[in-house]
């Protein structure tokens, strides 16, 4: 499903803009640069949700035997000329300046 609602905080230049995961539970992205553009970040969260990104799973980053429930993912994306850092929680996701 894409996303159904924006807000700016123009005094932070965050953009949230939220949705409905695969279970039908909230999930958002959030953009804590503010040089995103809309239309990006609504086909970033669509693709989340089309890969059932959001919701609680069990993953061992560090390749470990142990397992650990919601563990944040971190990584990296480009965004057009852009590299931003790139963080999943279970039901949000986040883009902080790199």
């Amino acid at each position: 499903m894409a996303a159904d609602r924006s807000t700016r905080n123009d005094a932070a230049c965050a953009v949230t803009i939220e949705g409905i995961a695969h279970n039908g539970k909230p999930c958002r992205i959030v953009d804590n640069t503010g040089t995103v553009a809309r239309a990006e970040l609504e086909s970033l969260l669509a693709e989340l949700i089309e890969q059932r990104r959001f919701g609680l799973s069990g993953r061992s980053l560090a390749g470990g035997s142990s397992i650990r429930i919601g563990e944040p993912e971190f990584t990296h994306i480009q965004l057009g000329d852009d590299l931003y850092r790139f963080i999943l929680l279970p039901y949000e996701a986040r883009i902080e300046a790199f």
